[in-house]
């Protein structure tokens, strides 16, 4: 019983001082705050930031969704468009609290194809200005528009890649030397992928509200899944399972990756007919179509030697082409720029993992055999064949 006491006051003991630096430092903070750190200086002018999150055009309506990231309150006061001074309401309130939410609600008999530009006051007199290229209703969640994103990601992501897949009985009649070039394609497409993912993340942290910090978001989402997969790797490794499991453990890692990269591509699609971008959505699809039947043949790359069976190949092309369809979901009904940065930067850190592991499988299919003229051979055929398809979507 003693022990036992005693055992508890040391766990006390342990757990104050590790909360007495924090209460120092809070006291610390509350002082500098309560005195401004002995610093008096006037503020020259209110620090105010808006994001436009997304604009919602229904008929006879603007719907404005804003949050608030500066440090301090916002309150709207005014709303312009077209250079002409508008009656607006404001939901929840005109308030906005630093890192909230709320949208300005303007009845307005806009014309479709027309652009508008909407300047929204603050009480401080500090503009904001939202720009409507054209004029489109925005896709509502209806029955008929889930089925038509649904068939998006269909064309762009699930189609194309079982197309890939198919190729599988010509491949097996490859020699090995065809093989190890293939998984080195694989690769290249990878890297390719990889490169243009994480230059996609960090062309849209522009958009994405400060406070939210749109590299950090891509570093925890790329460092994170990376981590991630290669622990889980490591596990299926100790597990001591056959050369043919472990290839096609693989296969489905690589899938994931291109799963993933697919999904960012869906947000990009729906987003483009989310804002009446019709031309500029389908010219992606055609595009991306093109590009993601090679995606295909990468995920089949590591089991060309392998006796693989219908499910497992189904379950691959589910798993690399179906994300596209979640995408175009998210992109075409609820457009975020936050989640988009987000998302791409896992799949840049599940694309370099999983490149990771297929040099490794290299490393083992060679070892007895080196073919480094055929690795950098198809390493650089891969990244050229997605280069030369991206030209259609680009």
């Amino acid at each position: 019983m003693a022990e036992k006491k005693k055992e508890t006051r040391g766990a006390l003991r342990t757990l104050g001082l590790f909360l007495l630096p924090i209460i120092i430092l809070a006291g610390v903070i509350a002082l500098f705050l309560n005195t401004g750190g002995g610093v008096h200086f006037a503020v020259p002018a209110p620090i105010e930031d808006l994001t436009i999150e997304r604009v919602i055009l229904t008929r006879w309506h603007i719907e404005i969704v804003v949050r608030n990231s500066g440090p301090e309150d916002v309150t709207i006061a005014q709303v312009v468009v077209n250079e002409g001074v508008r009656p607006f309401s404001m939901e929840p309130e005109f308030t906005i609290p630093r890192l909230g939410t709320a949208s300005v609600h303007i009845d307005y008999g806009w014309v479709e194809g027309e652009a508008y530009v909407i300047t929204i006051f603050t009480s401080n007199a500090i503009p904001f200005n939202v720009e409507i290229p054209v004029a489109f209703e925005t896709p509502q969640s209806s029955g008929a528009n889930l089925l038509g994103f649904t068939l998006i990601g269909l064309y762009v992501g699930v189609i194309p890649i079982f197309l890939g897949i198919f190729w599988l009985p010509a491949l097996r009649r490859l020699s090995h030397v065809w093989m190890t070039f293939l998984t080195a394609l694989t690769a290249g497409l990878l890297i390719f992928l990889g490169v243009d993912t994480f230059v996609e993340a960090i062309a849209q942290t522009g958009a994405v509200p400060n406070p939210f910090q749109g590299f950090g978001l891509i570093a925890i989402g790329g460092v994170g899944i990376f981590m991630l997969l290669a622990a889980i790797s490591q596990r299926e490794a100790n597990l001591r399972r056959s050369e043919s499991a472990k290839r096609l453990a693989v296969a489905y890692m690589i899938a994931l990756g291109i799963g993933l990269h697919n999904l960012g591509e869906g947000l990009a699609i729906g987003a483009a007919y989310n804002v009446g971008e019709i031309a500029l959505g389908t010219f992606l699809v055609v595009g991306f179509i093109i590009q993601n039947i090679t995606e295909g043949l990468g995920i089949i790359a590591p089991i060309l030697r392998e006796r693989t069976s219908v499910k497992n190949l189904a379950l691959l092309g589910l798993l690399g082409g179906g994300p596209a369809i979640l995408g175009t979901w998210l992109g075409g009904f609820s457009p975020s720029a936050t989640m988009a940065v987000f998302f791409l930067g896992i799949g840049t850190g599940a694309i370099f993992e999983v490149v990771y592991e297929i040099a490794k499988l290299l490393q083992r299919d060679t070892a007895k055999r080196p073919a480094p003229i055929v690795i950098f051979s198809g390493v650089l055929s891969g990244m050229l064949l997605l280069w030369v398809t991206g030209l259609l979507v680009k």
